[in-house]
């Protein structure tokens, strides 16, 4: 494998916080019907108090209301759900989808901001419904899942994008669930979230909708490319602190001394490796599972925990020095690719491209900086008892066995 130009960084769309999941659950807003947006608001089921102390909530009372019917929107069209869709990767995947005549359905923490977003892209109010979704609550996801088969809508596919990013915590912080945040947000909320909607998804297929499921990858999870490779590696070891529970002490999926930047990159890691046990399990009945690295989105929003010299520099660096950088539009144009377009229907692949690829020769010099291609994972993706015992210990984590 040549070597890859995006230094350390990971890219992902989606949440970025150090705050733990509320105790009292935000609203969550349908946004239905054409013309002049109405909703429709929920207030979720009580989560569990997480271990830290809250210091921002969202009140019902801040939700506005109506009444209608979120399915009223998709009648049908195919219908996607995305994480982390309020920022980033995943609002400009939303977008793309919105205007390639998808419904979208934004599942995010803070519905306000997913509302404004969508708006602020120029997606129509007729394209997407907001759904609150808050990764680091068990309690949330599986409210999540109840209300969207309650919904009505189909589900054609899941885009497991949604990430938090922690690369200068020195103490870890906790989920709602006491998980380590960034294994517990990135990695168990979308493995309960897939397995939750899984019937929707095989629904879709008995239907002849040819549904996908994608988890969004990184190169810095992937320790045969030059990012992949600058320490702190990724290292899932003989997964003894997930065994132990991901909990207290144990913050660590190797069970080793908590890094914030490595945590990000294991839970990548395990994103890919459910992806390819997903494939196994689940692709004979007519579901694609597929993942990606977009490219190097220097400036997404997922950044934003680190240090401002980097947010500064970073996007200098990949503009001019490696030639790495991929615009927020560009990759929701490609993450939305694997969504809807033919030629992604490859069970199992991990795509990347030669344009903001992890090739610096690519970068430089491909004929094709457009061209995708199905990429190689490092020997720890490919791992196919480590994905097993993965899914073991993550079913139990979740409470599914």
């Amino acid at each position: 494998m040549a070597s890859s130009h995006c230094l350390n960084a990971p890219v992902c769309g989606g949440i970025a916080s150090r705050l733990p999941a509320p105790s009292v659950a935000v609203p969550r807003c349908n946004v239905v019907g054409g013309g002049k947006p109405t909703r429709r608001c929920f207030a979720p089921a009580p989560l569990t108090a997480g271990p830290l102390e809250i210091t921002r909530l969202h009140s019902v009372a801040d939700a506005p209301s109506s009444s209608g019917a979120a399915s009223t929107k998709t009648s049908q069209k195919k219908t996607c759900v995305v994480t982390g869709s309020s920022s980033g990767l995943g609002l400009n995947a939303a977008k793309a989808l919105s205007a390639a005549g998808w419904h979208v359905v934004m599942a995010c923490r803070d519905w306000a901001k997913a509302e404004s977003a969508a708006k602020s892209v120029g997606m129509p109010s007729s394209t997407y419904t907001v759904m609150h979704l808050d990764l680091a609550s068990l309690s949330s996801v599986r409210h999540f899942a109840s209300e969207y088969k309650a919904s009505g809508m189909p589900l054609d596919a899941l885009v497991c994008n949604a990430a938090v990013y922690l690369p200068q915590a020195k103490e870890p912080t906790y989920t709602a669930d006491g998980f380590e945040l960034s294994v517990g947000t990135n990695h168990l909320g979308h493995f309960l979230l897939v397995n939750e909607l899984m019937s929707e998804l095989l629904k879709a297929s008995q239907a002849g909708r040819e549904p996908r499921c994608v988890m969004v990858g990184s190169v810095t999870g992937n320790t045969n490319t030059l990012a992949g490779s600058i320490p702190p590696r990724a290292d899932l070891g003989d997964l003894s602190g997930l065994a132990r529970g991901l909990k207290g002490v144990h913050t660590m999926i190797n069970d080793g001394e908590f890094d914030g930047a490595k945590a990000y990159k294991d839970s990548k890691v395990c994103n890919m490796l459910t992806m390819r046990e997903l494939n196994d399990r689940f692709g004979s009945e007519g579901v694609v599972f597929s993942s990606l690295y977009p490219g190097c989105i220097a400036d997404t929003p997922l950044f934003r925990n680190h240090n401002s010299f980097f947010q500064w520099s970073f996007p200098i660096l990949q503009k001019n020095l490696t030639k790495g950088y991929v615009s927020q539009s560009l990759a929701g144009e490609r993450l939305a690719s694997l969504v809807k377009d033919p030629g992604f229907d490859v069970p199992g692949a991990y795509w990347s491209w030669k344009q903001g690829g992890d090739d610096l020769y690519d970068n430089f010099n491909a004929d094709d900086s457009e061209g995708a291609y199905v990429n190689e994972p490092s020997e720890e993706v490919s791992d196919k008892a480590k994905a097993v015992r993965l899914w073991d210990l993550s079913m139990k984590a979740v409470g599914l066995e």
